[in-house]
This record gives C-alpha cells, sequence and structure tokens, in this order.
C-alpha cells in the first residue's frame, strides 16, 4: 500500500503556483503511508502533476511509481494490490505490451491502453489510482469495489486535488474548516459518503470511478454494486454440502493469492470465526510458520487472547499477544484519530493502532485480516434481529415494521439482547425507539442497525446543537441510497446488509480499524472476504446459509469446521471492542474523555451544547455497566471531534 497525490489544472485558465509544489506538499503528509521512496511526475506543460510515497511489496528494486507505458503517454499512481497480476501480465504480454517492472501496479496501464476506463471490471483486489493520458488529456481515478483503498478530493479555483488522506489535500492547499452537513451525517451512522466531515473536501464512493477532461469538470460512474438477489429472481435452492464447498474454494483461493508477496506476510488473529479461518487457511499455503498477531485486554468480557492463542496452538502460528491497557489507548487516541480523520465510536481503534505499531516493529510490512466477513454473511447480531422480526411478522400476518411483539418474537429477541450485552447500544438499541417512518415507508421496516443508531442519538440529544431530529438524521442514509435498483424486492436481511455495506463498512470497519490504523504505521492489511470472486458468491446465497436458526457465518461455520477449534466453532459473533472508558473510572482514558470534553475543546466544536454535554457526562456516571456500555459510543464520538478540532486546528 502506498500514498498517493495528484493535482490537475486541467480546466483552470492560469495558476500562481504550479500543480507540482502542491503535490511536494501533500505527499510530505503521507510518509507514513510509503517510507520507501517517494517520488513525483510533472506534465511537460505543468497542469497534472503526480505523487507517490511508496510501501515496497512486490518487485522491491523496481516498483518505484508514478509509472508510465511504453511511449509515456500514461503515467499513473496506485495505492493498494492487483492480485493475480501474474496471469493478466502474461495475457497483456501477449498482446503486444511491453512491460518495465515486475510490479503489480503496472497492469493498470495496458489495461487502460486496451479497455479504456472499463479496464476497471479486469482488477481484482484493493486499491486507488489516478492515472493521465496525454493523448486524450484526460485525468481517470478509481476506487475499489468495497473502499478498501481512500481516495479523497477537492474542487477549488478552477484545481482539481486527489489524495489518499484529507492532511495531503490541506497541505496541498486546501483550507481546513468543519462542514456542517458532513459532520451530522457523520455523526448519524458514522460515515458521510460523499461528504466528509472536513469543508469541500468529498470522498470517492467504492465501486466508482471519476473521469476529469479539459472544460468538462468532474464525472463519477458507478461501475460494481453489491447487487444482492431480489427474493424472485434468486437462483434455484442447492444442498447446502454444495453451497460450504464452493464457498471454502473460493475463500482459499481469496488467502491463497493474497500470499503472494516479496516480503512476510503475518495474520491479524482475534477470538473471532472470521481471522481464524484466515490463519487456518494460510497455515495450509504459507511456505513457513505464520506469524499471528492478536491483542489482549485487561477485562474478561472483551478479552480475546485466550481464545486466539488456542487456535494458533491449532495452526501451529506463531503467536504474539500484545496487552493493551485504558493507559495505552489514552496515550494513541489523539494520533489514531488524526490518521483516521473522523470519529471512533470505541478505544477499540487506537488498540488497532497500537497493534499495527507492534507488527511494524516485529519487521513485517503485509498481514492478512477477517475484515469484510460480517458484512458480507449478515455475521453482526442486528441482522439476526432483522431476521427474527421477519420471520414473526411472517408468521403472524403482519408488517415486519410491526412484529416486535408478534408471536415468538419478544422472547427471541430479548434472548439476542442478552447474548450481545458486550455491544448493548451498538449492535442492538438499548432502549426503545418508533421506527423512523422514512424506513416504513420505503423498505416495509426499520432495520435493527439503524433503531441502534436512532436509540443512541436520542440518548445523545441533550447534547447536540444540530437542529435536524434523530429521525432526520438517520433519514439521511435512506436518502443517498438506490432503494429502487438495490433495494426493493430484496429480502430484508439482505437489504440491512446493503445499507450497511455502502456507510458503515467503507467509512468506518475499514477505515478507523482498517487502512488509516494500519497504514499509520505502514503496514498493508489484505482481506480476503472482500475479494469480489467470494462476494458474488455470497449475494446469491440464500439467507438460511448466513443466518441458520440462532447460528451466523453459517456457511464458513460449516467451511473451516474442521480446521477451527471447537471454541471458535461454537463461539457466537462478538465485535471487536475494547473495554469501554466509562467502566474504568480511575484508568487514564476515562479521564482524557472528562478532562478533554469538560475543557475548552469542546467551544471548538459548534454541534454541541456544553451544558447539555456536560449534563450528559455526569448521568453517564451514574448509570450501571449496562448503562455505560450502551453510552459509550455516543460519548467517544464527541471526545473524537474535540481532539479532531484541535488537531486539524478547525
Amino acid at each position: 500500500m502506498c500514498g498517493i497525490v495528484a493535482v490537475s489544472d486541467l480546466y483552470a485558465s492560469s495558476q500562481p503556483e504550479t500543480a507540482l509544489e502542491a503535490v511536494r506538499r501533500g505527499i510530505g503528509t503521507l510518509h507514513h503511508r510509503g517510507p520507501d521512496s517517494q517520488n513525483y511526475w510533472n506534465s511537460t506543460d505543468g497542469l497534472v502533476s503526480l505523487g507517490h510515497a511508496r510501501l515496497s511489496i512486490i518487485d522491491l528494486a523496481g516498483g518505484d511509481q508514478p509509472l508510465a507505458n511504453e511511449d509515456q503517454s500514461i503515467h499513473a499512481i496506485v495505492n493498494g494490490e492487483f492480485y493475480d497480476f501474474e496471469r493478466i501480465r502474461a495475457g497483456l504480454q501477449s498482446r503486444g505490451h511491453c512491460f518495465r517492472t515486475h510490479s503489480d501496479s503496472e497492469i493498470l496501464l495496458h489495461l487502460y491502453e486496451d479497455f479504456g476506463v472499463e479496464c476497471v471490471h479486469h482488477l481484482r483486489g484493493e486499491f486507488a489510482f489516478v492515472l493521465w493520458d496525454s493523448r486524450q488529456r484526460r485525468l481517470f481515478a478509481a476506487r475499489d469495489r468495497f473502499g478498501i483503498k481512500p481516495l479523497f478530493y477537492s474542487e477549488s479555483r478552477g484545481r482539481l486535488l486527489l489524495a489518499s488522506e484529507v492532511k495531503a489535500l490541506h497541505a496541498a492547499g486546501v483550507p481546513a474548516a468543519w462542514d456542517d452537513q458532513g459532520f451530522a451525517d457523520t455523526l448519524a451512522f458514522f460515515s458521510a459518503p460523499p461528504r466528509s466531515l472536513f469543508r469541500g473536501v468529498s470522498s470517492l464512493p467504492p465501486g466508482h470511478y471519476m473521469v476529469v477532461a479539459r472544460g468538462t469538470g468532474v464525472s463519477t460512474h458507478r461501475y460494481w454494486d453489491w447487487d444482492f438477489a431480489r427474493e424472485d429472481e434468486m437462483p434455484a435452492a442447492r444442498p447446502d454440502r454444495e453451497y460450504i464447498e464452493e464457498f471454502r474454494s473460493l475463500l482459499d483461493d481469496a488467502v491463497n493469492t493474497r500470499l503472494r508477496a516479496d516480503v512476510p506476510v503475518g495474520c491479524y488473529l482475534s477470538g473471532g470465526i472470521d481471522s481464524c479461518s484466515v490463519l487456518a487457511l494460510m497455515a495450509q499455503h504459507a511456505p513457513g510458520r505464520v506469524r499471528a498477531f492478536s491483542l489482549g485486554f485487561d477485562h474478561s468480557m472483551y478479552d480475546e487472547g485466550p481464545i486466539a492463542r488456542e487456535m494458533a496452538a491449532r495452526t501451529g502460528a506463531e503467536f504474539t499477544l500484545i496487552p493493551i491497557s485504558h493507559t495505552d489507548m489514552a496515550r494513541d487516541l489523539s494520533d489514531a484519530l488524526w490518521h483516521c480523520e473522523s470519529f471512533f465510536i470505541n478505544g477499540n481503534s487506537a488498540a488497532k493502532f497500537a497493534l499495527s505499531r507492534a507488527v511494524r516493529d516485529a519487521g513485517y510490512k503485509v498481514v492478512l485480516t477477517g475484515e469484510g466477513s460480517d458484512e458480507v454473511l449478515a455475521g453482526y447480531a442486528f441482522f439476526r434481529m432483522d431476521l427474527i422480526r421477519h420471520q414473526s411478522a411472517a408468521v403472524a400476518g403482519v408488517a415486519p415494521g410491526d412484529c416486535s411483539d408478534a408471536t415468538g418474537s419478544a422472547q427471541a429477541q430479548e434472548a439476542l439482547r442478552q447474548r450481545n450485552a458486550p455491544s448493548a447500544g451498538l449492535m442492538l438499541a438499548a432502549n426503545p425507539v418508533d421506527p423512523t417512518p422514512a424506513y416504513i415507508e420505503r423498505l416495509g421496516y426499520f432495520p435493527a442497525f439503524m433503531e441502534a443508531r436512532k436509540a443512541a442519538l436520542e440518548r445523545m440529544q441533550p447534547a447536540l446543537a444540530i437542529r435536524a431530529t434523530a429521525d432526520e438524521l438517520v433519514t439521511s442514509l435512506l436518502d443517498r441510497l438506490d432503494v429502487a435498483g438495490q433495494m426493493t424486492g430484496r429480502h430484508p436481511v439482505n437489504q440491512s446488509q446493503y445499507a450497511g455495506n455502502k456507510s458503515v463498512l467503507p467509512n468506518y470497519i475499514l477505515t478507523a480499524l482498517g487502512d488509516r490504523v494500519e497504514m499509520a504505521h505502514s503496514i498493508e492489511a489484505r482481506l480476503p472476504f472482500l475479494d469480489h470472486h467470494l462476494v458474488e458468491f455470497a449475494r446469491r446465497l440464500p439467507v438460511s446459509m448466513k443466518i441458520n436458526g440462532v447460528t451466523e457465518k453459517y456457511v464458513l461455520r460449516e467451511a473451516l469446521r474442521p480446521m477451527l477449534t471447537e471454541t471458535v466453532y461454537n463461539r457466537q459473533k462478538h465485535p471487536f471492542l475494547s473495554p469501554p472508558a466509562l467502566l474504568k473510572p480511575d484508568e487514564p482514558l476515562h479521564a482524557l474523555l472528562q478532562d478533554t470534553v469538560r475543557g475548552s475543546a469542546l467551544a471548538r466544536v459548534p454541534y454541541f451544547d456544553r451544558a447539555g454535554t456536560i449534563r450528559l457526562l455526569d448521568e453517564a456516571s451514574q448509570m450501571d455497566d449496562a448503562g455505560k456500555i450502551a453510552m459509550e459510543s455516543s460519548l467517544m464520538i464527541i471526545l473524537s471531534a474535540c481532539i479532531l478540532a484541535d488537531r486539524f486546528h478547525l
């Protein structure tokens, strides 16, 4: 993985400074993404400049960027990995293309020569890139299907700037300020695509590409979407074993393909079935003993270290445990927020930040992780809640949005809540709320994950200085989704997956728990569960292969059963969370929360009412443990906003 910056004055009449100067300033903020080399290219007319900060993974000696094709008419910068590139390269060479390097990134240039912007369909992996075609005077940029790799852009005074991180845009000349609508949207569902928290800065959505030509401005185009099967178009049912065998084969290939590197490859390991499955398959294909890295917390409800250690022993992996305390998280929280450029809802992002630093210090640049499995296979508790309500509604003959008290449903819902106490308020609503009318009108039900978000917003209401109601805030997500094309006619579980995968997945899971805390320490993470071949198979699975009774991720569980410990096989989903700050009032993380929010920093965030915020803090400290757990995300968002305001001088 790397960091990229591009500046184009393609449709500007004149500029007082060159594009190259702006790119150099931007790249200067991205050394963490590419510590091995920083290089630049400037067009002969000075209107387009590309910068690249490289983390060398493949072709260590010869893979520096920007890259150029044979006649120097096309230049490109790439952040990410293209898998199966040797096969694609061989096909391109058979058609007469000549390569200058042995890197995976170079296939982009020649695929573009053959297919133009449609080349994105031939790419497999996690990536963001910018390409300049001097013959057509066209700038072409794209982001991978799932949003694993970030790409931000800004238009200002006839200049287009693109970068891997917002801070690089600020360094290149974009003023730093809050964006009112972006703040409200991020508050509502941890993300704000295509807006960001920062005024004038947009995020290119996952599965989209951008084209910029002189005089025409910026146009964005969707090239991929989740496209879950409609209920009336589901493929004919097959025996469970056939689904299981095909899933195992696809996941095995996704893992094996991601082991290709010219540096050692490790594994992030928790006690969950996702990372344990990845480790089990790595152990079958890796040339030597796999090294697995795990976090340990000093709270039994959140510590997965013993389960991870048992799984590492089962596979013969070398196990490394990194213990993390509230002191550690308090120390790293500000830096982790600066890298992530958005809100946290728990200290887990600071813990993952520390994990990546430990992996770098151990001499690794690449790890495989289990992220994406819950989104592909409906692993979260709120998906099971949606299924319980949908099934109960069908039995009772009522609309799904009205089924909370249907026969059998109330008991099943309460049992689910009891089994997910450590994530109360985050996965499932901690207090009753009325369904938001727009969801009932347009979907026929209120997704449980949005119900949880609405409940959290209502708890935050005393602290908010935003005029929008909780209903209005959560409806803003629905207004951005392709309801007619991607949700209508789908099973409610698939509808909920789509909503989460277009919002929380790319803009929180893959950011605050993914790319940004990993690349903060120059660690490239590879995500086998977000291989598009696997996803395109999984999106046609019957819901029963994802949630079977009360068992989540059924197809994965059965596919990997022979390779897993009994503990992992029988364990239900526990989201990766650190112990909430409020549970440890004598620890530094709690002190950081109290001192920051009660201090002068809150004045720099005009979206919170000071008196209401202090009252919320006071009330939270008097709650029982369940209430403190439910309040964690709200207070961490407020703390995040205060720190971001300070670090970015907003």
